[in-house]
């Protein structure tokens, strides 16, 4: 395994100024970083440098993706599950938790209050355990998801899911329901406390659980999103041993991850283990973790969730991040019933609606964005690194960006965010050239036009 080659003798060895600036010299070359690279981005405590490192992972990320940061809500269908993992609600012995698993109805009734937001993506999170008709509980919400046609442009155009490790054929079924991403987090790439954290049912297989990805691959799934919770072990391991599976899967299927998710230890009913982490990481090092991801692994998009606080995620915008979610509820049926308490997976850092995130990124300079064109022309896996690593993907994101967002602007925003909005599309139009500029307009003049769902 990967993991028995991973060198961290010098985790902690300390980089000089022209170690530091060296690496970030190789960074700007937007063709990643290895594990040597990283530690000496890591083992940096001259707050000037930090400063250099974080302007440079902005500057990366604005080279490949422009501007934008595409919006999605996560869904809730299930806290059902069969694990013990000591820092979850949801874990099997936790009877504070109340538990629950959406029907088909109720699945519809959430989609119908996220698409009248405005929505177009949504992550689909399960507890490891489904009602009696087992997995096929999870293809059958996905149906249901994509069944649900709303008022104006209300409809969900991709669902990624975060659920439960499968094996190559049920990996398969899942690529037929038209997913977008598998996304799986191993938590923690260190064994031991894998094995402390996770004392029962099946996530107790380390290897079951970090061979996940490749039946994902093997089964055709071309998109997948990975990521560590940090605050479980040190942070710098967590990173190399991160890095190191990219690398794997990079050599071993020629693709590498989609997104990487930056999830902290949050607060969580029942869990002790969440409210003090063994390993916290202050909002300095977290801030320095996005931006040494974003430097190196350029061409793939890192989430932050709303476990963060508004204000650190306006931070971490300027570092490297390119996904948010946004209005989240982490509980079976939150959006119908938000005041329902007990039910929650974890405690959320940033409570806004949709509408008031969105006028916030705008505010900030970015542009919000609900594109799901790439998934949908087949630029996907191996063709979406293509394009990716180079920064050519760029010209495709702006204007999806941009005619998806003025789909927002007219069908679902307040007046204030409106007004604000179409300044931005403004702005954003009066600095692009060539193709970039080409397609947006062609896209927004369809879009003004009353088309909808449009994207190149």
């Amino acid at each position: 395994m990967f993991l028995d080659k991973l060198n961290t003798e010098n985790i902690n060895t300390p980089s000089s100024k022209e170690q530091f600036r060296i690496v970030l010299k190789k960074a700007a070359e937007l063709k990643g970083l290895n594990e040597s690279d990283a530690v000496v981005l890591m083992n940096n405590a001259d707050q000037e440098l930090n400063e250099e490192l974080f302007a440079l992972a902005r500057q990366v990320k604005e080279t490949i993706y422009g501007n934008r940061l595409v919006i999605f809500a996560p869904l809730y269908v299930s806290n059902l599950c069969a694990n013990e993992c000591s820092y979850c609600a949801f874990r099997v012995k936790n009877h504070t938790v109340k538990r629950r698993a959406l029907s088909q109805k109720e699945i519809s009734e959430e989609i119908k209050i996220l698409t009248s937001q405005g929505h177009k993506r949504v992550l689909l999170v399960a507890g490891e355990s489904y009602p009696d008709q087992g997995f096929r509980y999870i293809l059958d919400s996905l149906d249901t998801i994509y069944r649900v046609k709303t008022d104006k442009s209300g409809e969900i155009r991709r669902i990624n899911v975060n659920i439960a490790p499968l094996g190559i054929d049920e990996f398969k079924e899942l690529k037929l329901a038209k997913i977008g991403t598998y996304q799986l987090f191993q938590e923690t790439y260190h064994r031991q406390t894998y094995s402390a954290v996770h004392t029962a049912g099946k996530k107790a297989d380390f290897h079951w659980r970090i061979s996940a990805l490749d039946r994902a691959f093997q089964a055709g799934i071309s998109d997948a999103g990975i990521g560590v919770l940090f605050g479980l072990y040190n942070w710098k391991y967590e990173i190399l041993a991160l890095l190191a599976h990219i690398k794997y899967l990079e050599n071993k299927f020629g693709i590498g991850p989609h997104t990487i998710s930056v999830p902290r230890l949050e607060p969580a009913a029942g869990s002790d283990l969440s409210v003090s982490p063994p390993y916290p990481v202050s909002d300095h090092d977290f801030c320095r973790i996005v931006a040494i991801l974003r430097l190196a692994v350029p061409y793939t998009g890192i989430i932050m969730s709303t476990r963060e606080t508004a204000r650190l995620r306006r931070e971490t915008f300027a570092m490297g991040v390119s996904q948010i979610s946004a209005g989240s509820r982490t509980n079976p049926g939150g959006y119908a019933n938000s005041a329902e308490a007990g039910a929650e997976q974890f405690s959320l850092g940033d409570h806004r609606l949709l509408d008031e995130v969105i006028r916030d990124i705008v505010l900030l300079g970015y542009l919000p964005s609900f594109c799901t064109g790439c998934y949908r022309l087949g630029r996907v896996g191996a063709d979406f690194m293509d394009l990716a690593k180079p920064g050519e993907i760029r010209t495709h994101c702006t204007p999806n960006g941009l005619s998806t967002f003025m789909e927002y602007l007219l069908d679902f925003a307040s007046p204030e965010t409106r007004l604000k909005g179409e300044t931005l599309v403004a702005k954003t139009l009066s600095g692009l050239t060539g193709r970039s500029l080409e397609r947006s307009m062609k896209l927004l003049q369809r879009v003004k036009n009353g088309e909808r769902d449009v994207y190149c």
